[in-house]
């Protein structure tokens, strides 16, 4: 060792071989606790050690502990082969990992969500939230979580993973001391009932050959169907597009509903669940796909149980050759509804849009031309088949084709899925579909397309809600997912639980959705808005962001600064 003067003294430098003996003996990084990777070896049995089965493995160590440590990072990275990093930045991404570092307390073993979005908070989740705060269960915490997709039964609190629709601080306790923290399933039509029904007819006839490619091609342009996940992307020309991509492709199917106010995939998946799945198949059968990926959104636990029994049904006794199916399950992050973030995500990635070119149908999944489809889209495909193009393009009303699952909430006596034909205006909807407006209450405002969808007031409730028709005003449907406010509601309020959402689940990759969404959430909260502020910051976010959650956030400060001007000045 030598040494250096300097005016702050005498500084040690090492020479180079007591650089090269430092540290020796101990591997770089944290060292693996063994009893951590005996735990993690056995959750993962003889399962591939694989990156993108990343996630999969994460729930697994979630579901066992209740949470994940930091020795159960390591050893999850040195099974997968992948730094711990790596397996920290996925594992910290998403909203339903407990991640808990050295020193941290773990948390209690069970969770009360106490759903906040806009429909429960109109009908007393907060008092609930706070009741139960202040009954201070044992090894229990409460939560307020974003829409669990069930705006039809506000409120909600979902105890483990056992949703509790119209909830109240007695039916929680109550469920919590019978220990029901487990997905309850309803009655729903199984595989063999499909089947005698006369299901996958239609897929076998697509696999014989009685129906080719070009007739089934056409019969889904003629029928006018539409991306029903929001975009609204016509999809036989998808599938035409796809196709013509070189092979092996693959396809993803979106059921991450995360859209406050939407609910209409588990609707269907809850009751029917081999409609969608046939037409899944019929599609990847057209577009010759080698691999189908599932989707699901990690609050569907009922969902989840159903689809995985029934595809061992379905795989145990074929209608005919099928591609390999895998059911992914999602990790809470609103962002993995977009198609790409969602390709990420099945990659056992951080759950962040693509920036585009490429499109998903040129390079996708693994790089992949990739077919994207929300559940319910495939949804109708056998019915378009079976009853022809001209059945489903024959619905619609004021000049508009097809139908449109509304998914309705708030101040409404029917709320739920109404299965509408596309272009019913607000007004009709609520009369004939949903018995009226509740007792005591008046139309106010209503939001056509879930969070980002915007706001209109009552005086515009006879606009055709369908794709492109609300776009003049500012708004758009998106998924069809309808919340109406009555006159003991505030529009202000409904922009700024939308606002609080988006700066929530904003992924932070690009800077005008990162900073503009808290910037806006705050703003929002003040007596008297700053228009122009907003109305600067809005513009920014809309033209500058990667994706769509950071270009449609401002909608609905827009709306209110439009068509509620009373309310913010």
């Amino acid at each position: 060792m030598t040494e250096h003067s300097s005016k702050a003294g005498v500084i040690p430098i090492l020479d180079a071989a007591s650089r090269k003996n430092k540290g020796r003996g101990k591997p770089k990084g944290r060292a693996q606790d063994p009893q951590a990777q005996a735990e993690v070896a056995a959750l993962l049995g003889d399962d591939p050690r694989r990156r993108d089965l990343l996630i999969e493995y994460l729930h697994r160590i979630q579901d066992a502990y209740g949470h994940i440590s930091a020795a159960h990072i390591v050893a999850l990275g040195a099974e997968l082969k992948l730094a711990m990093t790596e397996v920290y930045e996925v594992a910290t991404f998403y909203h339903h990992f407990d991640v808990i570092k050295e020193g941290e307390t773990q948390p209690p073993r069970l969770t009360i969500r106490v759903c906040e979005s806009l429909s429960c908070t109109m009908a007393g989740s907060r008092d609930l939230q706070t009741a139960l705060e202040k009954l201070g269960l044992e090894d229990v915490r409460v939560v307020a979580v974003p829409c669990v997709g069930r705006c039809h039964a506000a409120p909600v609190a979902v105890l483990g993973q056992n949703p509790i629709d119209h909830a109240s601080v007695a039916s929680v306790t109550g469920a919590l001391q019978d220990g029901a923290s487990v997905a309850r399933i309803g009655p729903y039509m199984t595989y063999r009932q499909y089947r005698d029904a006369g299901g996958y007819k239609a897929l076998q006839e697509c696999l014989a050959g009685s129906r080719d490619t070009e007739s089934v091609i056409k019969a889904m342009e003629h029928s006018g169907l539409r991306g029903l996940g929001g975009a609204g992307f016509p999809a036989g020309r998808k599938w035409r597009i796809v196709g013509a991509e070189p092979g092996p492709r693959l396809m993803a199917v979106n059921i991450d509903e995360g859209e406050p106010g939407t609910f209409k995939d588990r609707w269907y998946l809850e009751r029917d669940p081999h409609r969608f799945l046939e037409g899944m198949l019929i599609a990847a059968k057209i577009v010759d796909i080698a691999e189908i990926y599932v989707y699901l959104r990690d609050e569907y636990a009922g969902c989840r149980e159903i689809l995985s029994r029934e595809l061992a049904a379905l795989a145990a006794d074929p209608p005919g050759p099928l591609p390999v199916i895998h059911l992914r399950r999602g990790a809470g992050a609103y962002i993995c509804g977009e198609e790409s973030a969602m390709m990420e995500s099945i990659e056992g990635k951080r759950g962040m849009p693509r920036l585009r070119p490429p499109y998903v149908a040129q390079v996708g999944l693994f790089g992949r031309p990739t077919l994207e489809h929300n559940m319910e889209t495939l949804y109708w495909v056998r019915d378009i088949l079976e009853k022809g193009g001209d059945w489903f393009a024959g619905h619609g009303r004021n000049g508009r084709h097809g139908l449109r699952s509304c998914s309705v909430s708030g101040r409404v006596q029917q709320p739920g899925v109404h299965l509408a034909p596309a272009g019913i205006t607000l007004r009709e909807l609520i009369g004939e579909y949903c018995g009226g407006m509740l007792p005591g209450h008046e139309l106010y405002a209503y939001l056509p397309g879930g969070a980002s969808g915007g706001i209109l007031p009552a005086a515009m409730a006879d606009i055709p809600l369908d794709f492109d028709t609300l776009n003049p005003y500012g708004c758009f449907i998106g998924s069809a997912a309808v919340i109406v406010l009555s006159r003991h509601d505030k529009a202000r309020d409904a922009a700024a639980s939308m606002t609080h959402f988006f700066a929530e689940e904003s992924c932070g990759q690009c800077t005008p959705c990162r900073v503009g969404t808290e910037k806006a959430q705050a703003l929002v909260q003040a007596a008297k808005w700053d228009q122009a502020l907003l109305e600067d910051l809005a513009k920014v976010m809309a033209d500058a962001s990667i994706c769509g959650l950071g270009q449609a956030a401002p909608n609905p400060i827009r709306s209110v600064i439009k068509y509620f001007p009373q309310e913010i000045e």
